[in-house]
C-alpha cells in the first residue's frame, strides 16, 4: 500500500505551488480563456482573445485617465450619516463600515482633479464594489461639489458611470439626488462647459436616469449593460418579448441613445479628441 501514499514533502512541495500560483490567472466570462493576470492588466483589463472588457475599480480608472496617473482627490471624509436608521439583513451603518474597510474608500465614488493629454479635468469615477455602486447622499454631494469645481474654474467634467442605481437604505434621500445632480449638470451647461458621460458595465437605475444620460457626450465601453429596470420587469410591464442584448452598448448605439462606443484602450485618446473639439487646443 506504500506505493500509492505520497510523501510528505511531495504534499508539501504541491502545496507550495498552489500557494504560490493561486490569484494569478482570471477566466474570461465570455469566451472562457484562463488569462494570466499580467497580461490582464497589460492590455488594460480587456481579454486579449474576445474583446470582453472587465469591470475595474474607481482609483484603476482614474489612473488609466490621467497624465502620469496623478490625481487630486476631493471630498473623501464625506460619509452618510444613515438618516433612516435602516436595517434589511443587517444594519446600514454596518454595511458603511463593513465596505469602507473592504474598499478603502469612504463612499461609491471618487472625485478628482488632474491633467488629460495636459488639460485640467475633473474626473469622477463610480465604485462599483463598494454597495453596487449604489447613489446615495455622499455620491450626490460629491458629484454636486465636482460640478461647482468645474464651473469655479472653468474645467471639463467627465463622469464614469458604474452603478446599481439609487441606494434604498437611503430612501426618498437617495432619488433626490437625481434631480440634485441634474439642476447642477444644468448650470454647468449654462456656463458653456462640456460635461462628458462615460457608461461602462454596469450603468442602471438613477443613475441611467439622469447623470448618466445627460452628457453633452454620452460614450460606452464595448458590451456594458446600460438600462433603467431589468428586462424581466419590462417584459411583464409591455407583455413583449425583447430582442436579444436590447441593454447592451452596440443596441443603444444603433438606436441612437448613444454617441459612441470606445474600446476602453482608446477612451483616453478619444476623450482628448473630443475635449479638443469642445474647449481648443491646450494652452502651452
Amino acid at each position: 500500500m506504500s506505493w500509492f501514499t505520497r510523501s510528505d514533502k511531495l504534499k508539501t512541495a504541491e502545496g507550495e505551488r498552489k500557494v504560490r500560483t493561486e490569484g494569478l490567472w482570471q477566466k474570461c466570462d465570455q469566451c472562457r480563456e484562463i488569462i494570466w493576470k499580467k497580461d490582464l492588466e497589460a492590455s488594460h483589463h480587456v481579454c486579449p482573445r474576445c474583446g470582453a472588457h472587465f469591470r475595474i475599480d474607481a482609483m484603476t480608472r482614474l489612473r488609466l485617465l490621467f497624465d502620469n496617473e496623478k490625481f487630486e482627490q476631493f471630498d473623501s471624509g464625506l460619509v452618510s450619516s444613515d438618516p433612516l436608521q435602516f436595517v434589511d439583513s443587517k444594519p446600514y451603518s454596518a454595511r458603511l463600515a463593513a465596505m469602507q474597510q473592504s474598499t478603502s474608500l469612504s463612499d461609491a465614488l471618487v472625485a478628482a482633479r488632474g491633467k488629460l493629454s495636459g488639460r485640467t479635468v475633473h474626473i469622477c469615477a463610480m465604485e462599483i464594489k463598494f454597495i453596487g455602486g449604489s447613489m446615495g447622499s455622499v455620491m450626490g454631494e460629491r458629484i454636486t461639489r465636482a460640478i461647482e469645481r468645474s464651473i469655479a474654474e472653468h474645467a471639463p467634467l467627465i463622469i464614469v458611470s458604474a452603478s446599481g442605481g439609487a441606494r434604498m437604505q437611503e430612501g426618498a434621500v437617495s432619488l433626490m439626488q437625481m434631480a440634485k445632480i441634474s439642476a447642477a449638470l444644468m448650470k454647468l451647461d449654462e456656463a458653456r462647459i462640456p460635461y462628458i458621460s462615460v457608461l461602462t458595465d454596469p450603468t442602471t437605475g438613477g443613475v441611467t436616469a439622469s447623470l448618466a444620460m445627460l452628457g453633452d457626450l454620452n460614450i460606452a465601453e464595448p458590451g456594458a449593460l446600460i438600462g433603467f429596470a431589468g428586462p424581466r420587469v419590462i417584459e411583464q410591464t409591455i407583455r413583449q418579448k425583447l430582442p436579444e442584448g436590447f441593454q447592451r452598448s452596440e443596441f443603444l448605439l444603433k438606436h441612437g441613445m448613444l454617441d459612441a462606443v470606445v474600446p476602453r484602450a482608446e477612451l483616453k485618446a478619444y476623450l482628448t479628441e473630443a475635449l479638443r473639439f469642445f474647449c481648443g487646443p491646450v494652452a502651452a
